[in-house]
């Protein structure tokens, strides 16, 4: 099969790998119709996630019609399509019971540090991705879901993590009905973010970046203000003089390890990684916040420390939640507001690159080119099952 092929740092290709194989009873194997590059896989391209092996298929974010099922597998059939979200888990342990389904203790053997995901480097698991024509997926009858037929596949493929994950950034947030909140962050994760603040009753929504024309685009989807972060000196005294000196009630990082914005931050957790990637957006959620505010994390950082203000978020008393979205928790609710018309998610979608281009779809993504947002790959066989599956209603 064509898949996507690590090679190092900023060296990614399409190339053949052997089709995946049924390896348990309960696994299946799924034929990829599309594959999203998210914002978190520019850290596995850029080297800064430990344990990112040469040959590692990326993608944790992908539809596709199911081709073939291991014998244990009940809920499943072939020729089903179907959203997979990015947690791998099994449904039984503690923290499955609990929902917590990106914290599963039985699908990685680092699970003591994360969860098992799809594509994301041996730290996670070193489960193949969805940037291919084909991936297997294990504990099918837990993960997967059957997409509604009133679903569009663009709106399935961002179901499997940017969506939930912005949603549950504004969750963790614990936004009150006129709450004044700033998503730091305007990318995928964080325009979803922003558009979900409002779903949760805030009175007011700051989206921060220095990207012009995601700012533009994000003021225009989630009807929002916006502030170029390049244009402010002081970044917790601006939020401050936009809220009558308060702070914001709520704060969302949904940036993580690559933010810009500080010099030294840069220097120590992207450069030299003498930090789990830079802390700039950290800081600025901490000291920009309210007394007794909320910060809420969905970045993505290392698992080795950061160099945050503990002590500043100590004496002003805030509540901090992050976590890996519990994607399969949130669908239900997501899919009825989509079928309400409350969010339309793949008005984000800007670029559609084959497969077989997987290298240039990373460089325009990492580079900001040609105003991309969010970049969907299209493997080779997509168009063929569409077709078939046209065929067939006819």
């Amino acid at each position: 099969m064509l898949a996507m092929n690590y090679r190092g740092p900023y060296r990614v290709r399409a190339d053949h790998k052997p089709d995946p194989v049924i390896e348990h009873p309960g696994d299946a194997i799924v034929r990829v119709t599309r594959a999203c590059i998210c914002g978190s896989d520019l850290h596995l391209y850029h080297g800064l996630v430990p344990d990112t092996r040469v040959g590692h298929t990326f993608g944790h974010e992908f539809i596709g019609v199911v081709e073939e099922v291991g014998s244990g597998v009940q809920k499943l059939k072939v020729g089903d399509k179907v959203l997979v979200p990015f947690n791998v888990f099994c449904g039984s342990c503690f923290f499955c019971q609990h929902e917590l389904y990106g914290n599963c203790h039985n699908t990685n053997a680092q699970a003591t540090a994360v969860g098992a995901i799809y594509g994301y480097s041996h730290t996670a698991g070193g489960y193949d991705g969805g940037q291919a024509e084909y991936v297997r997926v294990p504990m099918a009858d837990v993960g997967p879901m059957v997409i509604p037929d009133d679903i569009h596949d663009d709106d399935a493929v961002l179901l499997t993590d940017a969506l939930p994950t912005g949603y549950q950034a504004a969750e963790m947030g614990d936004i009150q009905e006129g709450d004044t909140v700033v998503v730091f962050g305007a990318g995928p994760v964080g325009i979803f973010a922003a558009k979900s603040a409002w779903l949760m009753g805030a009175g007011r929504v700051i989206v921060v970046d220095h990207v012009e024309y995601r700012l533009e685009f994000v003021k225009r989807y989630a009807q929002c203000e916006v502030v170029n972060f390049k244009d402010v000196k002081d970044m917790a005294l601006h939020i401050k003089k936009m809220t009558d000196w308060m702070g914001a009630d709520v704060c969302i990082d949904a940036v993580g390890c690559e933010a810009a914005g500080n010099t030294m931050q840069t220097i120590t957790g992207v450069y030299t990684m003498m930090q789990a990637g830079a802390a700039t957006v950290l800081h600025w959620c901490i000291n920009s916040v309210r007394k007794g505010g909320n910060v809420s994390i969905v970045g993505v950082y290392g698992p080795t420390f950061n160099a945050v203000p503990i002590g500043n978020a100590l004496n002003k008393g805030l509540t901090l939640r992050m976590n890996q979205a519990s994607v399969r928790r949130h669908l239900p609710r997501l899919i009825e507001h989509i079928r309400a018309g409350r969010i339309d998610p793949k008005q984000i979608i800007t670029h559609r690159i084959p497969l077989e281009e997987v290298s240039d779809a990373y460089h325009i993504f990492s580079s900001k080119l040609d105003e991309c947002i969010k970049p969907i790959l299209i493997p080779p066989r997509a168009n063929e099952v569409r077709a078939v599956k046209a065929s067939v209603q006819q």
